[in-house]
């Protein structure tokens, strides 16, 4: 696993996170073998979730059990590196902090990779859609302010109307070609999780 296994507590307080993770009776009750477990199943890169325990956990009093914490994430860890965990979080948009131990890593990475190309396709195809409706949106408001407008400024809300409808034709075409590209990245995904061992090329992540 690529990460020091324990940390000094002036280092963590260097790289406190700005948000908080758990409450201050949370804290308090804590069990932090199972708090580990958790952070570990969920693929959080130790370092900076540990750190992020601490300025939680430094408003209540409590001080997080680094030993206790370290050994349920090494268990919870476990959980997430497997290739349909990888599959789920690349597709979920999951970003991989490289903490999958050596022996688990490239089958969790091909699952991941297959996962995240499905994610990075439709966060294109909503954005296309979206960039087309936002210029439909535009094109309708024109074409009212047209009827309003005075002859001479006639031709330039025309003008961009028809700027308006030549982006509008190209995203058109980016979504068709990018739809079967989807279509292809989802087959491969669904192929995995049925045969997580056979062996595809994903893209590389």
């Amino acid at each position: 696993m690529r990460y020091l296994p324990f940390i000094g507590m002036a280092a963590v307080m260097a790289a406190l996170a700005s948000c908080g993770t758990m409450s201050k009776e949370e804290c308090r009750v804590a069990d932090w073998a199972v708090v580990g477990d958790t952070d570990g199943a969920a693929g959080y890169d130790p370092q900076s979730r540990f750190a992020d325990h601490v300025r939680s956990c430094s408003k209540s009093g409590a001080t997080p059990n680094q030993t206790q914490w370290y050994q349920g994430y090494q268990t919870g860890i476990r959980r997430f590196c497997t290739p349909l965990g990888g599959a789920a979080h690349g597709e979920a948009g999951g970003a991989y902090h490289n903490v999958c131990p050596a022996e688990m890593e490239a089958d969790f990475v091909r699952g991941y990779s297959l996962g995240k190309r499905v994610h990075e396709l439709r966060s294109r195809m909503d954005s296309l859609h979206s960039g087309i409706s936002a210029r439909e949106s535009e094109a309708d408001r024109l074409y009212d302010d047209m009827k309003k407008a005075a002859d001479k400024d006639r031709r330039g809300i025309r003008d961009r109307i028809d700027d308006l409808e030549r982006e509008r034709r190209r995203m058109r075409r980016e979504a068709d070609d990018l739809s079967y590209e989807l279509g292809e990245a989802e087959r491969d995904l669904e192929f995995f999780r049925q045969n997580p061992s056979a062996r595809l090329s994903p893209a590389g992540y």
